[in-house]
């Protein structure tokens, strides 16, 4: 059997415990991982933020302090050290497993020094105009602010990159330190953010999705030459330096999508081999994924955030969503090759800021749906995974505290049947409100078939073909204990519970 079902593990949630032990801890469990059957890891951000050891990565401040220099009132990260990472990285590709770093690209945050410049106020809720050019360049009067965009960082001292930031490489900011209320803390009451004098916004953007850009402090200007060269050098020094297999790439609907290109090239020449590139672009709309897929050449790949929403929706109907349309809308029906399916990641877990949970009972259909499908490249959530437990304050100030139930049981299951069973030929039955199925009947006369069923309202059955004459079939879910055996044309009546579901695989 020589093709082989890749699947990610997005290997941290936004709540993971800022002690220094992540790397560490991964280290010791990449064995555990790859016999489990995931072949790939995706790390959380791995450089300083602005935050220090509180901060989850993506209030990027240097990119070139992966842990090593003191700043930001650490030498290492959220996670661990510079070396512990490294170690982390080698371990997980001594398995035989791929590792992909997360870059941010788009913004940058917590600037060591103030700068006084001429700036646009425009109200967030009328960007949409800006951005499409209906209010004409100098028709809104400039004004005189002061912002955090001088990014020296001392404590690295040139090592690396000499480059240091200013008001220039950015073009955006969401601050004005002479006005204290215009901060990231009140961005849900406050609409404002300023445009630097003499700066266009990068209009290849879909508009409707680059608000929420400017909550970080300052947005990085890709047309800027200085910043090109910068991030490119960025991109050549992480791969020598961690010999990582690839990137997700944070906010790229903040990024224009021919910089994305343009910068994946390069580091795919520099490095003269397959490096993957998975962009982060939180659009519930199929059609604004399909044009950045064409404005990029199909050059990464994207995670499929209309399905997760489908999910998310089905989990929340009280067995009322139509089970047939489940895929409707989603990359991983339209666009498969270039869709990363996920049921639940660190933006969308509860108290993020795109909070959109898919509930617990249906996360089984769920990640049977991606783990036992042909189509796409799927990606287990941490949290999912092994569980969390936390607290924080949610976007209505009150404290909550949260428990995620771990999956691992039953995800190990669906991995095992992944590797072995889900090959070849897929029969769908989509053809029930709230009982579906599919089969997968091999890639070889050797291999051998499955079938998965599941239902969002009662339990039922569904006759499927699997191409195996008076074969039994067990459910490895252990959901449904009798055992079924298929007719002499390869037929079974296959069940499931109500709000379950079960994977029937041969001779188990």
């Amino acid at each position: 059997m020589t093709e082989i079902n890749g699947v990610m593990m997005q290997y941290f949630q936004a709540y993971v415990s800022n002690d220094g032990t992540h790397w560490e801890t991964l280290k010791n469990q990449v064995k555990d991982l790859a016999d489990a059957g995931f072949t790939t890891l995706w790390l959380p951000p791995a450089f300083k933020g602005s935050e220090g050891i509180q901060d989850v990565g993506y209030t990027a401040y240097d990119l070139f302090d992966l842990g090593e220099f003191d700043q930001k009132g650490t030498v290492r990260t959220k996670y661990g050290t510079r070396d512990q990472y490294l170690a982390a990285i080698q371990a997980a590709q001594q398995q035989g497993m791929q590792v992909y770093a997360d870059a941010v690209l788009s913004h940058k945050t917590g600037g060591d020094e103030a700068e006084v410049v001429e700036a646009i106020a425009e109200q967030m809720d009328d960007q949409q105009w800006a951005f499409r050019g209906v209010i004409p360049t100098g028709t809104i009067p400039s004004q005189v602010i002061k912002i955090l965009s001088q990014f020296t960082f001392p404590g690295r001292n040139g090592k690396y990159s000499d480059l240091t930031w200013h008001g220039r490489h950015f073009d955006r900011v969401y601050h004005n330190l002479d006005k204290p209320g215009d901060s990231q803390r009140d961005r849900f009451t406050n609409r404002t953010l300023y445009r630097l004098k003499d700066k266009e916004f990068e209009t290849d953007v879909d508009p409707r999705y680059c608000l929420q850009a400017f909550l970080t402090s300052c947005a990085i200007d890709t047309t800027h030459p200085k910043v090109q060269e910068e991030l490119k050098q960025w991109g050549e020094w992480i791969l020598d330096t961690t010999g990582v297999n690839g990137f997700r790439l944070d906010a790229i609907a903040h990024i224009q999508a021919s910089f994305c290109i343009e910068w994946l090239t390069h580091l795919r020449r520099f490095a003269n081999r397959e490096v993957f590139a998975v962009g982060d672009y939180w659009a519930d709309d199929v059609e604004s994924l399909h044009e950045f897929i064409h404005q990029t050449n199909g050059q990464l790949s994207l995670f499929d955030v209309p399905l997760h929403y489908n999910f998310h929706r089905a989990s929340r109907a009280n067995g009322n969503f139509d089970m047939r349309r489940i895929l409707n809308g989603s990359l991983m029906r339209e666009q498969p090759s270039l869709a990363v399916t996920f049921v639940e990641s660190h933006a969308s877990q509860p108290l993020q800021l795109q909070e959109s949970v898919v509930e617990p009972w249906f996360k089984p259909l769920a990640y049977a749906l991606i783990l036992l499908r042909r189509e796409g490249y799927p990606c287990v959530f941490y949290a999912d995974y092994y569980g969390a437990h936390y607290r924080d304050k949610g976007q209505d100030g009150k404290e909550h505290e949260v428990w995620l139930n771990a999956h691992r049981w039953l995800l190990d299951k669906f991995l095992y049947a992944r590797q072995r069973f889900a090959y070849g030929a897929q029969y769908d039955y989509f053809d029930h409100p709230d009982c579906i199925g599919w089969t997968r009947l091999g890639n070889s006369p050797e291999s051998k078939a499955m079938a998965v069923v599941m239902s969002d309202g009662a339990g039922g059955s569904k006759w499927m073909e699997v191409g195996r004459s008076n074969a039994v079939f067990r459910d490895i879910t252990e959901h449904v204990a009798e055992p079924i055996r298929t007719n002499e044309h390869g037929w079974g009546d296959f069940c499931c519970n109500g709000g379950s579901v079960s994977v029937w695989v041969e001779g188990e």
